[in-house]
């Protein structure tokens, strides 16, 4: 558990959620007062007489709580409408999300920029952004089709998100 002078804070937990209930679990557990965060994109949908732009969540079947580390939190969120499980490296342990992840991830999404996902991504070179609408943000610098990528990853869900960035604009972290 996570104590500072004794006491419990509040630590950010990933959520996985039945599928295509992201959007319904996250407005339940906003209505118990539950602090949530669901990092979603704008796609354009066709259908045969319109296009549409809808929100779609970036890491399909999940999202985080942020919540304090007890089994009565746990139990209250788990009782909601489309949750499954808290995610857990440890048995019936829910792993907290560090919060430079959530906190680089917002910033990636407030950016606005188009994004791509990356599954499974294996550590590379670890940098900050120094500049810019990102500035202070945190992750991973990678290659794709010789433009840099800056990505976040969130490691417990063993998912990325990548936006292209100027190489000018990081450093080492």
């Amino acid at each position: 558990m996570s104590k500072m002078d004794g006491k419990l804070f509040m630590e950010w937990f990933a959520l996985h959620v039945k599928s295509r209930h992201e959007f319904v679990t996250n407005g339940e557990l906003m209505k118990k007062g539950i602090e949530t965060f669901l990092p979603s994109i704008k796609k354009w949908r066709q259908w045969k007489d319109r296009k549409k732009l809808i929100d779609f969540p970036l890491f399909p079947g999940y999202l985080f709580v942020h919540s304090y580390p007890n089994p009565e939190e746990f139990i209250n969120v788990l009782k909601t409408k489309g949750a499954v499980t808290f995610i857990s490296l440890e048995s019936g342990n829910p792993t907290p999300v560090p919060s430079e992840e959530i906190s680089s991830l917002k910033l990636l999404i407030e950016n606005g920029k188009e994004l791509d996902i990356y599954p499974h991504l294996k550590e590379g070179t670890w940098v900050r952004v120094k500049r810019g609408a990102l500035k202070g943000a945190e992750g991973i610098l990678k290659m794709k089709e010789d433009q840099y990528m800056f990505l976040i990853n969130v490691r417990l869900l063993g998912r990325s998100v990548g936006v292209t960035i100027h190489a000018d604009d990081i450093e080492s972290a």
